[in-house]
């Protein structure tokens, strides 16, 4: 299957997210396109094509959805399906062989971040705080992924609630019941700063000012967060030990 240009990838992720909802399935966007919602005032150094669709439903939902996708147009991987389907899947589209990524319960790449009670918080993407954690979780930072870093930090608020907001009580929530993933995006937030401060994120004075406020405000939320002592004593060992899952592409 070779893809082609004629599906509009904004207009079949409303699509799809609609027609799961008629049938009471919370298909949610994950990923680039769902930063891209939220940036809000269309940003010009953040836009950029995509090539295929993330999305997130509850592992609860699995086999409505599992039924919900051929309805819609979409063949399944089925051997990744057959060996991984409780926790992701892959489905292309019928005609243009475009790739849809879904994630089942949790978003697990470098770091697992849960989503099954969260995903009615939005009703387009994963909610503000969890999309911030799928990309600051992300170990080896290439560039696409920290001006997506920066474009949810410039575009939304930090605050105590998921509208339009990234809740600093679930960074603090995920944090603290994480080492791991409190650490990679710790030092992923040392790198956004670098960028901006080196104008490898080209933002302008008053922007890095907003985007490095809201890094401070998760910075506070990380100092002051409850530290159980798992997490105490994790924290001793630091990066002696690998703190991160190893990502593997998957083959199509």
């Amino acid at each position: 299957m070779t893809q082609q240009s004629s599906l509009d990838l904004v207009q079949e992720m409303h699509r799809l997210i609609e027609a799961a909802g008629s049938k009471q399935i919370l298909l949610r966007a994950i990923g680039g396109l769902a930063v891209e919602i939220h940036n809000k005032n269309k940003h010009p150094l953040f836009q950029r094509e995509f090539a295929d669709l993330d999305f997130c439903i509850p592992l609860k939902q699995r086999r409505d959805f599992e039924a919900f996708m051929p309805e819609m147009g979409y063949t399944a991987h089925r051997q990744f399906n057959l060996l991984n389907g409780d926790q992701r899947q892959i489905y292309y589209h019928t005609l243009t062989g475009m790739k849809v990524d879904i994630f089942v319960g949790h978003f697990e790449m470098c770091h697992k971040i849960p989503l099954e009670d969260r995903l009615a918080a939005d009703p387009i993407t994963i909610p503000l705080a969890e999309l911030f954690f799928s990309k600051a979780q992300i170990v080896e930072l290439n560039r696409k992924d920290a001006f997506d870093l920066a474009s949810i930090l410039l575009n939304n608020q930090t605050g105590e609630s998921d509208h339009e907001t990234i809740n600093l009580k679930i960074l603090a929530q995920l944090g603290s019941a994480d080492w791991g993933l409190y650490k990679t995006t710790s030092i992923n937030l040392d790198k956004i700063e670098k960028m901006l401060t080196s104008h490898q994120i080209p933002l302008n004075e008053d922007e890095c000012a907003v985007v490095m406020g809201r890094i401070h405000d998760i910075r506070r939320t990380f100092a002051e967060m409850p530290k159980p002592i798992a997490w105490q004593l994790r924290d001793r060992v630091g990066a002696r030990v690998k703190w991160y899952i190893e990502v593997e592409e998957v083959q199509r």
